[in-house]
C-alpha cells in the first residue's frame, strides 16, 4: 500500500481556496519568530496584520500569501489556548496557512465527506471550521479547513458528499475567525482519533515528531513553487 505522502504527492490541479487565482500569484510569506520579532510586529491586533499581509502581497505583486508550515512563531502568546501555564508552550505551526480577503471562497481538495464541523470560538483558535474524510487508494485521511465565516457551517450534515474542487465554505472576518488576519489554515491528519470538528493546529517542540508524522505538509498536495 502506498503512504499517504505517495497519493498526495500524485495528487494534481489541487485548489482549496478560489481557483481562478494561479500559484504563480501566490508569494511565501514568512512569520517565525526571529522574523516578526526582528520587524516589530504588533501580532495582537487584527487590523494592523492585515494591513501587513495587503502590503506583503501589493509590495511583491501577489494574491494569496502562503506558508507557515512547522514555522516557529510568537502569534499565539496573547491566547491561553496555547499556553497553559501547567503545559509546554505550544508554537509550531502544524498547518499550511493562505492569506487572503475574508470572503474568498473554499473547495474541497478532493472528493470526499464531511466528517464533521464546530465554531471554534476561543481567541486565537480556528473560529469556524470543517473537517472532511477522503479515502484514495484504501488510505483514509482529513483535511481540516479553518479560520472560515459562521455562514460557512449552515446547512452542513455530517457525512455529506464533497468533491473535488467544490465551494465548501469562505473565509471568515476577525473576530469570528479566531480574531486574526483573514487566512485559511489548511491541514492534513492521518489519524483524528475521536476528535470532531477540531484537531491541534500547533504544538510544542516536545510534540513535534508525532505531529509531523501525524500531518504532513499540505504542500505535497498543493505544490505551491
Amino acid at each position: 500500500m502506498k503512504s499517504l505522502e505517495e497519493i498526495l504527492q500524485n495528487q494534481e490541479n489541487v485548489y482549496v481556496i478560489d481557483s481562478t487565482i494561479d500559484y504563480k500569484d501566490y508569494v511565501a510569506f514568512n512569520l517565525s519568530a526571529s522574523h516578526t520579532d526582528e520587524l516589530d510586529l504588533n501580532l495582537t491586533d487584527s487590523e494592523k496584520f492585515e494591513e501587513f499581509v495587503e502590503n506583503h502581497l501589493v509590495k511583491n505583486k501577489a494574491k494569496v500569501a502562503f506558508g507557515g508550515y512547522l514555522e516557529q512563531r510568537n502569534l499565539y502568546k496573547r491566547s491561553t489556548t496555547f499556553n497553559d501555564h501547567n503545559t509546554e508552550e505550544r508554537n509550531i505551526h502544524i498547518g499550511l496557512d493562505l492569506w487572503i480577503k475574508a470572503g474568498t471562497s473554499v473547495l474541497s481538495a478532493l472528493n470526499g465527506k464531511i466528517h464533521s464541523f464546530q465554531n471554534n470560538n476561543s481567541l486565537g483558535d480556528y473560529g469556524p471550521t470543517i473537517i472532511l474524510e477522503h479515502e484514495i487508494e484504501g488510505v483514509v485521511f482529513y483535511t481540516l479547513y479553518g479560520h472560515l465565516s459562521l455562514e460557512s457551517l449552515e446547512g452542513k450534515v455530517e457525512g455529506q458528499v464533497v468533491e473535488k474542487g467544490q465551494k465548501i465554505a469562505e473565509l471568515g472576518k476577525p473576530p469570528i475567525n479566531g480574531d486574526y488576519a483573514p487566512h485559511l489554515h489548511l491541514q492534513i491528519i492521518k489519524n483524528i482519533e475521536d476528535k470532531k470538528g477540531d484537531y491541534p493546529g500547533v504544538c510544542s517542540s516536545k510534540e513535534l515528531d508525532f505531529y509531523k508524522e501525524n500531518c504532513p505538509d499540505p504542500n505535497l498536495l498543493l505544490k505551491i513553487k
